[in-house]
């Protein structure tokens, strides 16, 4: 919606696609698109009219532009993780010190088993969400970039999938423990930042693909490895049998 250009997959006439960089000029307009979430992200609709992209604006080789897109997926996967352990970590923070100071009946909200019980799930998973998102990292660090493409591709997939799903427990549980406050909108409340995401987690988990294509996935590039490894190993045998001959 604000941007001067536009990075644009397109189709051409031999059905294959190209990536280019689309100035915003005569032809191009764009009208905002209101979304339940992520209201700042200034996600809109996009029409060209006769518009014409000089050959410049061709990013990399005509004709490998979705190459290109899904060279990306598994970042953005990765980075679409990040976003989700912090924001399960913002709901941890402001609901546990809401449930520290808040008095009912007497007691401190965090005195109540239940709610006890509801602040140790939520630390649980977010705990374990960092851990494999930080062994993820490590593996991405130390394998050459053909293996990791190879053999991380699935784990990218489930890490994305689940940390959408570990943001949806967490600010669901955060605003059960902060209760009206939790559901207040604007004006700079202890509540706040936990509304804001429960508005916001849809447009977090959905992006990037969903919980059921990547989860699918995972499963499929595992049988890949597995084949993979497989061929492999029959390889390796092939050639100590010819060896011994």
């Amino acid at each position: 919606m604000y941007s001067n250009y536009f990075l644009v997959l397109a189709k051409e006439a031999n059905s294959s696609f190209t990536l280019l960089v689309v100035p915003r000029s005569k032809g191009v307009t764009t009208k905002h698109m209101t979304l339940s979430g992520s209201t700042t992200a200034g996600t809109a609709f996009l029409t060209f009219d006769d518009v014409e992209v000089p050959l410049k604006f061709v990013v990399g080789e005509r004709g490998q532009g979705f190459k290109y897109i899904v060279s990306n997926f598994n970042h953005e996967r990765l980075f679409i993780a990040f976003q989700s352990l912090r924001l399960a970590r913002v709901c941890l923070e402001d609901s546990v010190g809401h449930a520290l100071s808040r008095t009912t009946f007497g007691q401190k909200l965090v005195q109540h088993p239940v709610l006890r019980y509801k602040i140790a799930n939520m630390s649980r998973e977010t705990e374990a969400l960092q851990s494999w998102i930080e062994s993820l990292i490590y593996q991405l660090g130390t394998l050459p970039r053909n293996l990791s493409d190879l053999l991380l591709a699935g784990t990218t997939a489930q890490i994305k999938a689940h940390s959408g799903i570990v943001l949806e427990h967490v600010v669901r549980d955060a605003i059960q423990l902060m209760g009206g406050l939790g559901l207040t909108r604007g004006g700079g409340g202890r509540g706040e930042r936990v509304e804001r995401i429960w508005r916001d987690v849809k447009a977090i988990t959905v992006p990037g693909g969903s919980e059921e294509i990547l989860l699918d996935l995972s499963t499929r590039r595992a049988i890949k490895v597995h084949d993979w490894l497989s061929a492999r190993k029959q390889a390796n045998g092939s050639r100590k049998i010819k060896s011994r001959l």
